[in-house]
């Protein structure tokens, strides 16, 4: 649920954010082939720039595989994420998958499922690579075909969801009745359910400005430390979550621990009904960049 202070500050957000948010330049239509920048005070302690052919490198990344959550109508598989052109590109196809753990008399949706209808792709950094606190910044480009739902996100190493604390630097889906940009997090509450601390901005609002911008390539970010987690778009700052109000029932800071990194396309649930839309969808990562402070 989005408190009232959230949905001032999306207020705020929308009527401060300047026109040069939406300024037209070529370089943001194509992938960014320069060096990682330096960042003062920072070092860069792990990145994946995909400039190379093939799978995701395997050293960094796993890839989820078959129905995972929240009831979306994808099969993960590794096929759908590929590397080519400088990007990561993750594609939604609409075909027919065997899901090959039916149970036709099992209650659980993933197994009860004999075919899934879309196909998409998950990947993350899950025992490969974890970080506690830093600045995160991703560049990508969404796909805003109804049913899409991509997103950039981290989990908590330690405790199940959501006692482990989600942070959701980017998601894209249906909220509200309107395809919008969420930046959120989201910790236990008292109920052994997720708190959600959120702020949404209807993509429409982006669009008046600019037209082009889901052709776009854009930078989400997050920096974060002891004190909170800061989200931005493109430079400017969208969510502020303070950590001293993060504390699960049981004492426990989800967000004073290490977080792995997960990059996906779900299809359908709060994507929308993909039924009538033009398939592949797609995905694209430029980079994926974790600096942290020097010590």
């Amino acid at each position: 649920m989005i408190s009232m202070n959230k949905i001032t500050f999306s207020i705020l957000l929308v009527i401060l954010i300047p026109s040069i948010f939406f300024a037209q330049n070529n370089k943001a239509f194509m992938p960014d082939n320069d060096k990682p920048k330096k960042i003062k005070g920072y070092e860069l302690v792990w990145h994946d720039e995909f400039n190379y052919n093939g799978k995701p490198d395997s050293l960094k990344w796993n890839h989820e595989i078959g129905f995972v959550r929240n009831e979306e109508l994808q099969w993960y598989q590794s096929d759908n994420a590929v590397c080519k052109n400088g990007v990561l590109l993750i594609e939604g196809k609409r075909e027919t998958k065997l899901n090959t753990a039916y149970d036709s008399l099992s209650e659980n949706w993933r197994l009860n499922r004999k075919y899934a209808n879309y196909t998409s792709a998950s990947i993350n950094t899950d025992k490969k690579a974890s970080w506690k606190f830093g600045r995160f910044e991703i560049r990508a480009r969404i796909d805003s075909t109804k049913g899409s739902w991509p997103a950039i996100w981290t989990l908590g190493v330690d405790k199940p969801w959501p006692a482990n604390g989600e942070i959701d630097i980017l998601e894209f889906y249906i909220k509200n009745n309107k395809q919008s940009i969420l930046a959120n997090a989201a910790y236990l509450n008292d109920k052994n359910g997720p708190l959600w601390d959120s702020t949404v901005i209807p993509l429409k609002y982006f669009l008046d400005q600019d037209p082009k911008w889901v052709e776009k390539f854009h930078v989400w970010r997050m920096d974060w430390d002891k004190e909170s987690i800061k989200l931005y778009l493109d430079d400017y700052l969208v969510n502020i979550i303070a950590l001293e109000d993060t504390i699960n029932p049981d004492g426990f800071n989800p967000f004073l621990q290490k977080h792995f990194l997960l990059l996906n396309l779900a299809i359908g649930s709060n994507g929308g009904n993909p039924e009538n839309s033009k398939f592949p969808i797609q995905y694209e990562v430029d980079y994926v960049r974790v600096y942290q402070k020097k010590e």
